[in-house]
């Protein structure tokens, strides 16, 4: 049994992690380890780098081939997909976000872990709002953090 099915938290040793080159360049990261049925993050991907071996095999990501574009984020069901962009200092994480209120450019957030533990601050740098699709915010967050934050609390 894997970690993840016992505590239903994703530890970072169950992830595929970019190396720091393809990082300094913002990939998107699937956490996304459930054998279902489920692939709009292949068709999303405008460049291909998103394969999967079957429909029920969670997806792979050609992190060389990643532009960071964040489709394939707006279009998880699962809220798995992450962009992470590293900075001198801070880090870029582009995360899907389906809560009220919305955040706004700006603002400062608490940064959540993969258990909805606080982490840290953080600033939101974007938010996109898709159209029948999930919103996706971009926050700055400290470099350590890159890894960690997985989720955000506006804090109104």
């Amino acid at each position: 049994m894997k970690e993840y099915e016992k505590t239903g938290v994703i530890a970072l040793n169950e992830i595929r992690i970019p190396s720091e080159e393809q990082l300094k360049r913002g990939v998107a990261i699937t956490e996304c380890v459930q054998e279902i049925p489920c692939n709009p993050c292949v068709d999303a991907c405008p460049v291909d780098a998103i394969s999967m071996e079957n429909i029920n095999s969670p997806p792979f990501v050609d992190y060389d081939k990643c532009t960071g574009c964040a489709q394939c984020a707006a279009v998880c069901p699962g809220l798995a997909i992450f962009v992470v962009k590293l900075e001198e200092e801070k880090a870029l994480v582009t995360l899907p976000y389906e809560f009220l209120p919305l955040p706004e450019k700006g603002e400062e957030v608490k940064a959540l872990d993969r258990e909805g533990k606080e982490a840290g601050k953080a600033i939101v740098k974007r938010v996109i709002k898709k159209r029948d699709r999930t919103c996706l915010v971009t926050v700055e967050v400290d470099r350590e953090l890159a890894m960690v934050a997985r989720n955000i609390r506006v804090v109104k």
